[in-house]
């Protein structure tokens, strides 16, 4: 396997956004990378969704992520950035999170300082840890860590102690060591901006849909300065609405003997899952 964090880091000094769509699981994931794009973004919402039904309301564990993201790793070549949520817990509860994602092989862990349970970052209800608690547990994490892999440090103070308190703990998490910068929710292009342009490491930016956040396309995220951009649960939420397609046209027509365009082909399945590898493996030890 690749060098993931080296790969990272090499998009990251070369010009342009990168795209780090997310996946919920390990096909999804592979669908990603087959697609052309060069990360994939292990999001913690959509794990929460997908594998439980829940929503993103800090109900998946520490090891429930840890498992699902460990098989998105194994799935994939290109690098995978691991959504840890606060790092369940204080600085002890960080120095384990880190060490247990560190040997799933991630290449970046995203960690926020939301107080547990956290919420979607586009929820309402969501409460924050103090700036200092989450600069020592930054710095716990990249003790840890050390050059194995990138850390974005995530907060969500915009919406509980607003934009300017928000900027401020950004600019201490650069300071404790962060890689990476994300301010998440802002609620207008002005904000989008500073954010983007007021630091000397990369920002993030989480384009949901129906969220807080203005969606501008990707041409003008990178022109007014973000290095990366996620789009964390828009292949889960089309991908029910495919599921929806199909099952409403079975109601409705009975068959699906007509209904090639709503879905992949048995063929492009077999690629996705590597199938005529295992009959290789089948035939060779038969």
């Amino acid at each position: 396997m690749l060098n993931n964090v080296k790969v990272l880091r090499e998009l990251l000094n070369e010009e342009g956004l990168v795209i780090a769509p997310g996946a919920s699981t390990a096909l999804l994931a592979r669908v990603v990378e087959e697609r052309g794009f060069p990360v994939v973004y292990a999001t913690g919402a959509g794990m929460s969704n997908m594998i439980l039904g829940y929503p993103d309301m800090g109900l998946v564990s520490m090891y429930e992520m840890l498992e699902n993201t460990r098989r998105i790793v194994d799935a994939v070549n290109i690098p995978v950035i691991a959504d840890i949520d606060n790092a369940y817990g204080n600085q002890i509860n960080v120095t384990r999170t880190v060490k247990e994602f560190l040997k799933a092989g991630v290449a970046c862990m995203q960690m926020e300082d939301q107080v547990m349970p956290k919420k979607c970052g586009h929820f309402n209800g969501k409460t924050i840890i103090s700036k200092a608690e989450m600069v020592n547990k930054i710095k716990a994490a990249k003790d840890i860590m050390g050059e194995d892999a990138l850390l974005i440090a995530r907060t969500d103070a915009i919406a509980v102690n607003g934009f300017e308190d928000a900027m401020e703990r950004a600019k201490a998490f650069e300071e404790a060591g962060a890689d990476i910068l994300f301010v998440e929710a802002p609620t207008t292009k002005e904000q989008m901006r500073a954010i983007a342009t007021g630091f000397h490491i990369p920002s993030v930016v989480n384009m949901v849909e129906g969220g807080l956040t203005p969606l501008l396309s990707n041409a003008e995220l990178e022109a007014i300065g973000f290095k990366i951009a996620i789009y964390a649960n828009g292949p889960l939420k089309a991908a029910i609405k495919g599921t929806q397609n199909f099952l409403d046209h079975l109601i409705n027509a009975g068959s699906c003997n007509d209904c090639s365009d709503l879905m992949i082909t048995m063929e492009e399945r077999k690629k996705l899952t590597n199938t005529n590898m295992f009959y290789e493996i089948e035939k060779k030890y038969s």
